[in-house]
């Protein structure tokens, strides 16, 4: 079945912004009361930073596709 557009927003995209702000938080709380959340260190946050860098930094498009073709 190939895929075909329909113009009309679907699942998540077509609620009202308020409401899929609610329904998004509620399930960061779970996960963070659950313990499968994830929280970064300090580190952790400078680490990814210097990662976003150097990807963006080799000339392509900044995109995560360009990394592969």
């Amino acid at each position: 079945m190939a895929y075909e557009p329909t113009g009309k927003p679907r699942g998540f995209a077509a609620m009202d912004p308020v409401d899929r702000r609610e329904v998004a938080s509620k399930g960061g709380k779970r996960a963070q009361k659950l313990g499968t959340g994830h929280k970064f260190t300090s580190e952790q946050a400078r680490e990814a930073g210097r990662k976003g860098g150097r990807v963006k930094g080799k000339g392509g498009s900044g995109t995560r596709a360009s990394k592969y073709a």
